[in-house]
C-alpha cells in the first residue's frame, strides 16, 4: 500500500493525535474510513460498468458479424436468382429466335 511500512504508519499516527488531539481523532478515522469504503465501491460500480459495456460490444459486434452474413446470404441467393432469371428468358428468347428463322425458312430442319 504505497510502499509505507508499519513504522511511517506509526509516525502518521502520532502526529495525527498531536495535531487533531485524541478527542476528534476517533471522529476523523471513522469518516476516513467511510470515504475509503465508498471510494472502494464507486471504484467497484465503474469496474462493472466498464465490464458490462465491453460483454455490451462483444455482443454487438456478434449481431453486427450475423447481420453482415445475413446480407451476404440474401445477396448470393439474389443473385443466384436473377442469374435463373436470366438463364430462362435468355433460352425462352432463343427457342422463339429458333422458331422464327424456322418460319421464316432460313433453318429447314427446325
Amino acid at each position: 500500500m504505497f510502499g509505507i511500512g508499519m513504522p511511517e504508519v506509526l509516525l502518521i499516527l502520532a502526529v495525527a493525535l498531536i495535531v487533531i488531539g485524541p478527542k476528534k481523532l476517533p471522529d476523523l478515522a471513522k469518516s476516513l474510513g467511510r470515504a475509503i469504503g465508498e471510494f472502494k465501491k464507486a471504484t467497484h460500480e465503474f469496474k462493472q460498468s466498464i465490464d458490462i459495456n465491453s460483454d455490451l460490444k462483444d455482443v454487438k459486434d456478434t449481431f453486427e458479424d450475423m447481420n453482415e452474413n445475413i446480407k451476404e446470404a440474401v445477396d448470393i441467393k439474389v443473385n443466384q436468382k436473377s442469374n435463373t432469371a436470366e438463364g430462362v428468358f435468355r433460352s425462352s428468347n432463343d427457342g422463339k429466335n429458333v422458331k422464327n428463322k424456322a418460319a421464316k425458312g432460313s433453318l429447314k430442319n427446325v
